[in-house]
C-alpha cells in the first residue's frame, strides 16, 4: 500500500505559486490520482483512524483501511486548483443547504462570496461578517479532494463566524471555545463530513498547511468535528 512518501512530488513546484490568484498548496506526479484511487477503492476511509501513518498494509483491503495520511493535499497537481470551485454546504443549526460556485477563471465571484459569508454567519447572534477567502479555499479543497474518491457529501458547517457575545456565551455553557477565537474574526470554521471520521478529515485539513487544526472527538452517531482556521499553523485535540 502506498503512503504519503509515495505520493509527494520531489520536483520543484514553488515557481508556479506566483501565477494564480490564490496559492497552490502543492504539486504531484500525474499518476498520483490513479494510485490513490486504486488504494482507496476497496479499503474505504471511515476506518482509517486506527492505522499508523506510513504503514504498509499487508492484509486484504476489505479488512483494513489505508492510513489517514493517504489523504494529503500536498499530492495535488496544478489542474486541481485551476478548475472552478463550488462549495456544497449545510448548516445543521438553521437547516440551510446550498451549492455555490464562488470561484472561476482565477477570480472570486462576489455575489457568491457574499452568499457564502451569509451561510457562515453567526446563526445565534444573527450577524454576518466577511470570511477570510483563504478559509474557503481550504474548505473547498477538502470537499473537492474527498469527492474524487466517492465521498460526495455536503460540508457541514457547525460554526462559522461568531460575535464576541456568542463566543462568550459558548464558553459560559462549557462549549470548547477560545476567548480570542478566530471565529470572531471570520477566520475559522468547525466542520464535519458524513462518512469521514474526524481523524481522517483533520489529517486532510492539516495537510493544506493553511493554519490551525483542532481535532474534537465525540461519541455518538454524528461523531466529532474539526476546527479549521487561517491563523498560525498549529494542531490540538479538544
Amino acid at each position: 500500500m502506498a503512503t504519503r512518501r509515495d505520493f509527494l512530488h520531489h520536483g520543484l513546484c514553488l515557481s508556479t505559486l506566483g501565477v494564480l490568484a490564490t496559492p497552490l498548496i502543492g504539486c504531484a506526479h500525474a499518476s498520483t490520482a490513479a494510485a490513490k484511487t486504486a488504494a482507496l477503492g476497496k479499503g474505504g476511509a471511515g476506518r482509517a483512524s486506527n492505522v499508523p501513518a506510513r504503514t504498509h498494509i499487508l492484509a486484504e483491503p476489505t479488512e483494513m483501511a489505508p492510513p489517514p495520511d493517504i489523504f494529503d493535499a500536498q499530492a495535488l497537481d496544478m489542474d486541481f486548483w485551476l478548475k472552478p470551485r463550488t462549495l456544497t454546504v449545510i448548516r445543521p443549526q438553521s437547516g440551510e443547504k446550498a451549492k455555490v460556485l464562488y470561484w472561476r477563471d482565477g477570480e472570486v465571484i462576489d455575489a457568491a462570496y457574499q452568499e457564502l459569508c451569509h451561510l457562515m454567519r453567526d446563526v445565534n447572534g444573527k450577524e454576518t461578517a466577511p470570511i477570510d477567502p483563504k478559509l474557503f479555499e481550504t474548505l473547498w479543497g477538502t470537499q473537492a479532494f474527498v469527492a474524487r474518491y466517492g465521498i460526495e457529501q455536503p460540508l457541514e458547517i457547525l460554526s462559522g463566524y461568531r460575535t464576541a457575545k456568542s463566543n462568550t456565551k459558548l464558553i459560559e455553557q462549557g462549549v470548547p471555545a477560545a476567548r480570542q477565537s478566530l471565529h470572531i474574526e471570520g477566520k475559522a470554521a468547525d466542520i464535519r463530513i458524513a462518512n469521514l471520521n474526524s481523524e481522517v478529515l483533520g489529517s486532510l485539513v492539516r495537510s493544506f498547511r493553511q493554519g490551525g487544526v483542532g481535532f474534537y472527538y465525540r461519541e455518538g452517531p454524528r461523531g466529532g468535528w474539526i476546527h479549521a482556521d487561517t491563523g498560525l499553523k498549529r494542531t490540538w485535540k479538544g
